[in-house]
């Protein structure tokens, strides 16, 4: 008997693809998605860090320097600002052009090597001269100014060994009193055949190099990090709620009430564009009661932030309402439009940054989340409460939610013809 029960409920779950896919492809899907996420099958490694330099110094020293930062595997280092097809090589940065990159996002953190760094590479104590290097970063990714400057201090231990025992024997001599002619020529033997560049051994000494670092974005914000958290956790959820609200169409078509609502003069372009506006009414409220909350409990400055609010909150919840109404609209029944819908926002929220920062994947998921809602979203409302930019600089971002919307009600509107001709 035991046996029987055994095997009639695993004839029920074949029979039920939802519970099917639930139980089995979700685990995988989700298993696959961190895998890559961190590193499983794509060779391990963290992501690389994208820093900008910038060189005041110009000695060869310092070119030196950017060399070996730009050679480092661990870094995505430029000088300059991407080159464009068809156009010539832009100009490399200055400080106030690589504050400006990091300020909107660009990267996460710039490196500005001094006038003077060829004099004094490296210090040996607060008294020994020379301008420190400055690291600017976005605070809304702390691991990239920690990345940078460990790095920073490792490319200076192995690409410049020998300006660093030179400077270290002008100090020792200075402060032991004098070394002899002799000890003097062997120390200059030993420093002629130390190895330099890539061939330097690298090593675990700190607090050779003068570092200064900046926040040049968050530094006068107050908790606006919260926002990141609130569109993130808010975008997921508002997909499924325009999951359930589009799920009432299969409801009606189940229950004969669609047939009743479409032969009395409603047409199927006026139940869809009706229905979705209410889901998009419905997940406006939803996000503006999570930032609400989240001003009263958090301190989210959201006040001082309105106008860049209402149209990432409007194009999010068209977006989010035109998902709902395709789901509907391909499903044949409310079962099977439950399994995909959990299935495929799941996956969407894993990979487009609201289960894990997007910052911290690796460069190839990066660009596969800017297939999601979530990416996009979470983009826009950083724009407007960590970056404080304009409401114009929204414009990538709402063109891609808004157009994606009704790409997506054209699809729904597409699917749902079988209902008339049923």
């Amino acid at each position: 008997m035991i046996a029987a029960i055994i095997l009639n409920g695993f004839r029920a779950l074949r029979r039920d693809r939802g519970a099917l896919i639930l139980s089995f492809i979700l685990p995988i899907a989700f298993f696959s998605i961190f895998g890559v996420i961190f590193g499983g099958a794509a060779g391990g490694g963290t992501p690389r860090v994208t820093v900008l330099l910038v060189d005041e110094d110009r000695s060869a020293g310092s070119q030196q320097l950017v060399r070996a930062l730009m050679r480092e595997p661990s870094l995505k280092a430029s000088t300059h600002a991407e080159v464009k097809k068809g156009e010539a090589t832009p100009a490399d940065y200055t400080a106030a052009s690589a504050e400006a990159a990091v300020r909107e996002g660009d990267a996460p953190a710039a490196l500005i090597i001094p006038k003077g760094f060829g004099e004094h590479p490296v210090s040996f104590g607060p008294s020994s001269g020379g301008a420190p290097i400055r690291l600017l970063h976005d605070s809304s990714d702390p691991v990239a100014a920690q990345m940078a400057a460990g790095i920073l201090q490792k490319v200076m231990m192995t690409s410049m060994p020998d300006a660093m025992e030179k400077l270290g024997m002008q100090y020792f001599e200075k402060y032991s009193g004098g070394l002899s002619p002799q000890q003097r020529e062997n120390i200059q033997t030993a420093i002629a055949r130390t190895p330099s560049g890539d061939q330097a051994a690298a090593r675990n000494d700190s607090g050779f190099m003068r570092l200064d670092v900046r926040d040049v974005v968050g530094e006068k914000n107050k908790n606006s990090m919260i926002a990141f958290y609130a569109a993130g956790i808010g975008v997921m959820f508002l997909l499924f709620t325009a999951s359930a609200a589009g799920g009432t169409l299969l409801d009606e078509a189940e229950s004969g009430a669609l047939d009743r609502i479409l032969s009395a003069r409603v047409s199927m372009t006026t139940l869809l564009a009706g229905k979705m506006a209410y889901s998009a009414l419905l997940a406006s409220a939803q996000l503006t009661l999570m930032f609400l909350w989240g001003a009263a409990v958090f301190h989210l400055d959201l006040f001082h932030h309105l106008p860049g609010f209402f149209v990432m909150t409007a194009a999010t919840s068209i977006a989010v309402a035109s998902f709902g109404m395709l789901l509907a609209s391909v499903s044949h029944t409310r079962a099977q439009q439950g399994a995909i819908s959990t299935l495929i926002i799941l996956t969407m929220s894993a990979i487009g940054g609201s289960m894990f920062p997007r910052f911290l994947m690796p460069e190839a998921m990066q660009k596969v989340g800017l297939l999601t809602f979530n990416a996009w979203a979470i983009d826009g409302y950083t724009k407007v409460f960590w970056r404080n930019e304009p409401v114009s600089h929204l414009a990538p971002q709402v063109a891609v939610l808004i157009g994606a919307g009704m790409g997506l009600f054209l699809l729904a509107r597409r699917f749902a013809r079988r209902w008339e001709y049923s």
